[in-house]
């Protein structure tokens, strides 16, 4: 099987990922991978990063078995740039399409990466129950809870650092506002505090759960819908008033 993911709730980002569901261990690798560092340029890079993971995108795309976009929660911007790139190369190509929220990919990056001591690893860096962070701007932060395996089990969420209770914190989020939250009791992971989701993390989220489910259609996808969490910045002008 093979997917295309997208995500732009952070950096622009895409990913091309092969495997075999019933031997995703053995057969699971990245075909190809783009990621920015920069949050702000997603419409002026994505389209030539997206072409960039591919040979020829005209015979290869729709061979493509599905396309999976992030839905956030991100800025509206970034976050709609993605999802039109994704719902326009998914209608052109005639290739199903998905959305997950990209939170989980950062719940899949903690849950895949050891903690190490003297350079040996020895335990999952989430014992228990944590969150993951992003950056919301406004002095807020998109949130979700997680178990240890990295099952979601609320959210996600927009606001304050400080409405998160006691917990480790992972992401870019738990970086900006490490005070505030070491405030509250959280502990911040600081190999972790500069993390952003990408698409990639979002594929290897996205294999385990097709893994799991056994297929593409039973594994709980949601659609292309964004998780804004906010209104628009951008307002549609009221009537003109009357001059006297």
């Amino acid at each position: 099987m093979r997917i295309l993911t997208i995500d732009t709730s952070a950096v622009a980002s895409a990913a091309v990922l092969d495997f075999d569901p019933q031997d995703l261990a053995r057969t699971a690798r990245v075909v190809a991978n783009f990621a920015t560092k920069d949050t702000r340029s997603h419409a002026e890079v994505l389209a030539p990063g997206v072409k960039s993971l591919f040979t020829d995108p005209v015979t290869e795309g729709p061979a493509l078995d599905a396309i999976i976009v992030g839905t956030g929660p991100g800025p509206f911007t970034g976050l709609r740039s993605g999802i039109t790139v994704a719902r326009t190369l998914a209608f052109t190509w005639g290739v199903k399409l998905y959305g997950m929220m990209s939170l989980d990919a950062l719940a899949q990056q903690v849950f895949d990466t050891p903690r190490y001591v003297d350079g040996r690893a020895v335990a999952p860096l989430a014992t228990a129950d944590f969150v993951v962070a992003t950056d919301a701007r406004r002095q807020e932060v998109y949130w979700a809870k997680y178990s240890a395996s990295a099952a979601l089990i609320d959210g996600p969420h927009v606001g304050p650092a400080a409405d998160i209770l006691p917990v480790q914190v992972f992401g870019a989020g738990a970086g900006i506002y490490a005070q505030q939250l070491a405030a509250g009791g959280c502990v911040v992971e600081a190999s972790f505090s500069q993390e952003q989701p990408t698409a990639l993390e979002l594929g290897r989220a996205a294999m385990r759960k097709i893994a799991a489910a056994g297929s593409l259609e039973g594994a709980g996808f949601l659609d292309s819908t964004p998780l804004y969490m906010r209104e628009s910045d951008a307002k549609v002008p009221g009537p003109r008033k009357r001059a006297l």
